[in-house]
């Protein structure tokens, strides 16, 4: 249920972002989401791979700082108030903290839906609390992710 996500440190300067992304590309790696954020100085580009083995390799050769984080991704209704009322109310009543979370558009079996990333205070409870819920988990697969975790 948890995915790796890539988390790579950028130097906030023209071309770090190009770096990073071209290298992957280079090495025949398909990013199947991306968020970025900056802070002071400094951006974290958030990526789920097709190979996260391999991601951090390339990544790791170009001298960028990266870590490999354990997300989950939900699958909930594309309507409004569905993320507060369905999911959030859900954590906030259970003192689950998000630690962050993005978004994308669905694709495939989600089409039609919103499909959230999250890190939370606590992977495990949020997963058991998603799951007694009924609310639908995505797994690196629906991603076309290739999972080794034992080789992170």
């Amino acid at each position: 249920m948890k995915m790796k996500q890539l988390s790579v440190f950028l130097e906030n300067s023209p071309g770090r972002l190009y770096e990073a992304t071209h290298a992957l590309g280079e090495a025949g790696i398909n990013l199947r989401s991306l968020s970025i954020c900056d802070t002071a100085g400094f951006g974290v580009l958030r990526i789920l791979v097709s190979d996260v083995v391999k991601a951090r390799r390339v990544i790791m050769e170009k001298q960028l700082p990266a870590r490999v984080d354990d997300v989950v991704a939900i699958e909930i209704d594309d309507t409004p108030g569905s993320l507060a009322n369905s999911v959030l109310k859900l954590f906030l009543e259970n003192m689950v903290n998000v630690d962050y979370m993005y978004a994308l558009a669905g694709t495939g079996s989600s089409s039609g839906k919103a499909v959230m990333v999250f890190r939370f205070s606590d992977n495990d409870q949020a997963i058991e609390l998603l799951q007694k819920n009924g609310i639908k988990i995505l797994d690196a697969e629906s991603f076309g992710i290739h999972d080794n975790p034992g080789q992170i």
